[in-house]
């Protein structure tokens, strides 16, 4: 983390108490995706206590599969917490490389990676939160924001009927679009020639295939994607594939490629930044690196000349975390809101932050601006 002395504590800071919440909302409309369906809208909240009485909230990313809030639930609370109440903190990122460096051989071990850095990283998002309240500052501006908005775009559009939702989105104030395909070739096309007769050829849309093709179908789908005018075409392969099969793809491809929601290492995101083959590249900060790891990858990003939207698909307060380190780091990047209806969102989110003419405000509030309420998260609580 550079620029350490700007955010470094007063004092050193200790934690004495972590609780985590699995909760999970019906999902009226379950969200397809090319490799599994939601069925219902989970999330695991983490809130981190100092000594002093200082608080902050963080999310981990838990979508898939269905319970596995209540598995990270537990790390935290039996693996993570008395891990984390090990040391002494005299920065916030201090807690992302010490769980890093403790939990590093358990991850090889269990085989659980990805997991345990998704708790990490809900972790790391409750401390920022905690730092940035102590610090009196909301968390976009005590990184080095000069703007609470950011522009937005709807995402998570079914292959179903995706002209209702995108109708429903442009009601909301949303101007740019992200289509689900990697289905089949004829139901892709069709729906983005329809979405493009509802919005237009001027509005930005967006298409995520969730690494659904081979190298050799993908090869054939940018060319038959290529009328649609796409802003990008996230993940058309496997997030695994060699830098040279990502590189050959970007030659044949008359649109951008996206990746990075399944990136989990800054060396991985640099080298992605440098490589050539990405237009865009989208850190979750939820699922890898919270504040800490995302927020000198986004400006590594930045610095490549490439562009940074950070990936999202859960509660308010990842939203939150989200939307803020987009603030902070600046560009011409865009913040990935989930159209579909989801309680664990619209319920927690503080009433001064939301969408307003394309673009989401923040709250002026220290930290991440949000507290949650706690009979809300009783009722979701599982």
């Amino acid at each position: 983390m550079d620029r350490a002395d700007a955010f470094a504590f007063e004092r050193p800071v200790r934690i004495a108490d972590i609780r985590a919440y699995a909760l999970e909302a019906p999902c009226p409309e379950p969200i397809r995706t090319s490799f599994g369906v939601m069925r219902v809208r989970p999330a695991v909240l983490v809130r981190i206590e100092d000594q002093d009485g200082a608080a902050g909230w963080g999310e981990a990313w838990c979508n898939f599969p269905a319970g596995g809030g209540r598995h990270r639930a537990n790390l935290i609370r039996q693996v993570l917490a008395p891990i984390a109440g090990e040391i002494s903190l005299g920065h916030p990122a201090d807690l992302f490389r010490h769980l890093s460096e403790r939990l590093r051989i358990l991850a090889l071990q269990t085989g659980e990676p990805g997991p345990l850095a998704q708790c990490t990283a809900a972790l790391d998002i409750a401390l920022w939160d905690l730092a940035a309240r102590r610090a009196g500052r909301p968390l976009w501006q005590w990184l080095g924001g000069t703007d609470g908005s950011v522009p937005a775009y709807a995402s998570g559009i079914n292959p179903t009927a995706p002209e209702r939702t995108v109708e429903r989105a442009m009601a909301q104030g949303f101007a740019a679009f992200k289509l689900k395909i990697g289905f089949d070739p004829e139901t892709d096309t069709r729906n983005l020639a329809t979405l493009r007769g509802v919005i237009g050829t001027s509005q930005p849309l967006m298409a995520d295939a969730n690494q659904a093709w081979s190298l050799a179908v993908a090869e054939r789908q940018v060319e038959a994607l290529a009328p649609f005018g796409l802003a990008w075409l996230e993940e058309p392969i496997a997030a695994d594939h060699a830098q040279a099969d990502w590189l050959k793809l970007a030659a044949r491809s008359p649109m951008p490629l996206a990746a990075g929601e399944n990136m989990t290492s800054e060396e991985a995101f640099v080298a992605a930044a440098k490589s050539g083959a990405f237009g865009v590249l989208q850190p979750d900060l939820a699922k890898w690196g919270g504040i800490s790891g995302c927020l000198p990858v986004a400006r590594a990003i930045r610095d490549a000349g490439r562009r940074y939207c950070p990936h999202y698909l859960g509660g308010a307060i990842g939203l939150l975390a989200s939307a803020h380190l987009l603030a902070a780091v600046g560009g011409d990047g865009l913040l990935e809101v989930d159209i579909n209806d989801n309680p664990l969102r619209s319920e927690f989110l503080p009433e001064t932050a939301g969408l307003r003419s394309g673009r989401f405000h923040l709250p002026q509030a220290p930290g991440l601006g949000c507290e949650p309420d706690m009979a809300l998260v009783r009722r979701y609580e599982v």
